[in-house]
């Protein structure tokens, strides 16, 4: 960006992460990295919050939160039960195939081999998706992926292309990218990563989202500054996508939906300069909220698409307070793609908080836990490089 003057301006969101890290290293408040714990947290409890948003298929496709939280309260309320025998849902199998590639690409990847690495692991992890309701599109495109053919990398364009799949999994790419001066790689990365299965810019824009997300939450910054900080960095995203040549005329056709909805989301709570806080109704219940989700919704589902599942996952952050429990009713416990919503609110919540407030219990038998505190442990060491 050129200011007044021809003055060389730092991109807003690089800004932003600059100004975290400067606080750290300048002033001594401890922001930037957060702790191993919050990395280790952040994979944890976003599997706790697909694991529960999904029951086993039982939660994630009962098109009712009033229900849900029925069947809830006479299983004795959150932390009151044993999830033993409770399954991660496709969700966490492919954030842990993204995490995992991440790790393995190094300190310094050379992004083409991120690529093939990634591509590898989502068509690998296909072998992973029994009883754990994958969506068709994340299945067909993933085992067309070839890791030795980067033509495979990008699936073709499609209108259908915006579901959540991508912003379902790529969290972790912001503990990994989270510095100022590794901004485009986030951008880079979490579009690529995201359009091999969703070549749409309303599936890829969510995974830009949910990473984008994640590192300003592992920065410390203020949840109520990260939507306008979405906006900020979208020009950025739409230049890389125009510069790749691939399928341009009809990713610009598409552009614009998830912009306007994230602009319209911001308004309606009123944070759309970043400054603001977040407006809520007076009356925001199991219900309202089930409406609410249901009209940010593209196809009536509240959290199926790229655009509302990161967005339902941050209403439900920023209304949460510093309450696990709050949280886990409005991101875990309704009537639309909750495992989704839920796996993506409960990362951004581990790297803000680290496990704070949540007994052991809840998660002592989670499926792959220790798998997802080794992958967590790792993206921490390479991260800090």
């Amino acid at each position: 960006m050129v200011g007044r003057g021809g003055a060389r301006c730092r991109h807003p969101v690089v800004a932003i992460l600059a100004l975290a890290f400067y606080t750290e290293v300048v002033l001594g408040q401890k922001l930037c990295p957060k702790s191993m714990e919050n990395y280790v947290a952040s994979m944890v409890l976003s599997a706790l919050g697909d694991t529960l948003g999904y029951y086993n298929a039982k939660w994630e496709f009962l098109k009712s939160g009033p229900a849900i939280h029925s069947e809830l309260a006479a299983m004795g309320g959150l932390g009151n039960f044993s999830i033993k025998g409770w399954r991660v849902s496709d969700d966490t199998v492919m954030h842990l195939a993204t995490a995992e590639a991440l790790v393995a690409a190094g300190r310094n990847p050379d992004l083409m081999h991120l690529y093939s690495l990634i591509a590898e692991n989502y068509k690998e992890c296909m072998n992973d998706m029994d009883n754990r309701a994958p969506g068709e599109t994340c299945m067909d495109n993933a085992l067309n992926l070839d890791p030795r053919r980067p033509e495979t990398w990008k699936a073709p364009f499609s209108p259908k292309g915006g579901g959540c799949g991508a912003a379902m999994r790529s969290m972790c790419i912001g503990l990994r990218f989270h510095r100022a001066a590794e901004l485009d790689t986030l951008v880079q990365v979490s579009i690529e990563s995201g359009r091999m299965t969703h070549h749409n810019p309303t599936g890829y824009l969510g995974s830009l989202a949910s990473a984008l997300f994640t590192a300003l939450a592992v920065n410390g910054v203020p949840p109520l500054v990260w939507g306008k900080r979405l906006l900020d960095v979208l020009p950025r995203a739409k230049a890389y996508v125009h510069g790749t040549g691939s399928f341009v005329e009809e990713n610009m056709r598409h552009w614009s939906y998830f912009e306007e909805q994230w602009k319209a989301y911001l308004k309606e709570r009123g944070i759309l300069d970043g400054v603001s806080p977040p407006t809520f109704p007076s009356k925001y219940g199991v219900e309202e909220r089930d409406s609410f989700y249901n009209s940010l919704s593209y196809s009536g589902w509240g959290g199926s698409s790229g655009h509302d599942a990161p967005m339902i996952a941050y209403d439900a952050l920023l209304g949460a307070g510093q309450s696990w429990t709050e949280l886990a009713h409005r991101a875990f416990f309704h009537g639309g793609d909750s495992d989704s919503t839920a796996a993506i609110a409960a990362c951004w919540w581990g790297a803000m908080h680290g496990f704070r407030g949540i007994a052991t219990s809840l998660y002592a038998d989670l499926e792959y836990r220790e798998r997802l505190e080794e992958v967590a442990k790792e993206l921490y060491r390479i991260s800090q490089a």
